[in-house]
């Protein structure tokens, strides 16, 4: 898997708020811009979501995909993975959530490889877009 792109906001909350909005998949459909449906496949210890299937749809970038997910037992990461995607050959990411004095540091990191060849460059700037919208909206969603 490729370099990933790493963006970091800081969300005026307890890390246990942010990850609970992390963790609220069927809710992403009303903040999450983008994310057009969600399905908890299975759930894993603790009744979080073990694998998820999203439909999304970006403008010219429609996807349904798959992610498999690994919750930190501190509560302050989570990661994933794609398990099965239509346009999407890889994809891993990951919440870091980092207490600070005004609030919590959210890092998201994110790599994605799609089926169709895209110059490094593009995929990062993507990338990029994808992080920093991700990151206004789950802080919007959160401190709202």
């Amino acid at each position: 898997m490729a370099d990933s792109t790493t963006q970091s906001i800081t969300i005026d909350a307890a890390p246990e708020r942010i990850m609970a909005v992390i963790a609220d998949f069927p809710a992403y459909p009303e903040w999450a811009g983008a994310v057009q449906s969600v399905e908890v496949v299975a759930e894993g210890p603790g009744g979080r979501a073990a694998e998820v299937r999203f439909g999304l749809d970006a403008g010219v970038f429609k996807d349904t995909y798959t992610l498999a997910y690994d919750w930190a037992e501190d509560g302050l990461s989570v990661r994933w993975r794609l398990t099965k995607g239509q346009i999407q050959r890889a994809q891993q990411g990951s919440y870091v959530l980092e207490p600070s004095g005004v609030g919590t540091r959210v890092t998201y990191s994110l790599s994605v490889e799609l089926s169709i060849p895209m110059i490094g460059m593009l995929r990062r700037k993507a990338e990029k877009i994808i992080i920093d919208t991700a990151l206004k909206e789950l802080k919007r969603r959160v401190e709202g």
